[in-house]
Formats: C-alpha cells, structure tokens, sequence
C-alpha cells in the first residue's frame, strides 16, 4: 500500500534533480570539448561575457554568471595568467576591478567558435525545443 503524502519526496517527482543531472552531465561534456582550448567551463562562460561586452568590473562580470567574487577571483587570475585576460584597479575607484580581454583572450574567439555546434551536436533537441527549455531556465533563474 502507497503512502501518497510522501510523494513529494520521491526523487522522481522532483525539478531540482533533473536540473542537477542535466547540468552535471553538460558540464562534462563541456569539459572534453574545451580542453582544446585550455580553458575550464567556469573560465570559458567568463570569457563569453568579456567577448561580448569587452570590459567589465568584477562585480558585473559576476552579476551575469550567478557568481561570487570568491568563486570568480581564482577563474579570473587564471585566464590572466593564461594571458586572455587583464585586471586592473579603477582609477576612479580603487575598490572596483576591471577586467579586460587582451588580444590574445579577443583571438581564442576564433577557437571558440566551434564550441556551441559540438554541443549542439550532442544534444537531441529540436531549435524549438532548446529555445523553450533556455526560455523555461531563464525565467527560473528570474524568480530565484
């Protein structure tokens, strides 16, 4: 006999954990194919944020990633090691960081280019169905 008031708990009724997994198993999969690029999923989704918007403050570039500044400070010395990537005190406010791309981060673009059609290819979603489901985490992300 079912016991109904615990299915709740049962991990198949769940959002979280088809979230968790998805994630988990993208990430990996990210992981093989940024290896060509030397370059962590956290350091390649920072990367995307610089090429698009060339500079930003440590904050803003943590604001678009869902990011703290302690999660984002190992990633960014990192890619400025690398050489992608330079950090710079404000001269108008010494608290603030800057990062910039140099141009060797704005040439690995060109590397990267391939990066969202391998996964593309990984991933049996129809356009419809990936554009509803980026809809659907966004608008989770929103209210969260």
């Amino acid at each position: 006999m079912s016991d109904h008031k615990y299915d709740s708990l049962k991990l198949e009724n769940q959002i979280c954990f088809p979230l968790y997994a998805a994630s988990r198993k993208v990430t990996s999969k990210y992981r093989t194919v940024l290896a060509e690029l030397d370059l962590t999923y956290t350091q390649y989704i920072s990367m995307m944020v610089l090429w698009e918007h060339g500079e930003l403050n440590v904050k803003e570039l943590g604001e678009r990633l869902y990011l703290d500044s302690g999660t984002l400070t190992p990633v960014l010395k990192s890619l400025e090691q690398k050489g992608y990537v330079e950090r710079k005190r404000s001269s108008t406010d010494e608290r603030v960081l800057n990062v910039t791309l140099t141009e060797t981060g704005l040439s690995l673009r060109d590397r990267a280019l391939s990066v969202p059609y391998e996964m593309a290819s990984c991933v049996s979603l129809s356009i419809e169905e990936a554009i509803e489901l980026q809809r659907l985490l966004n608008k989770l992300l929103e209210c969260m």
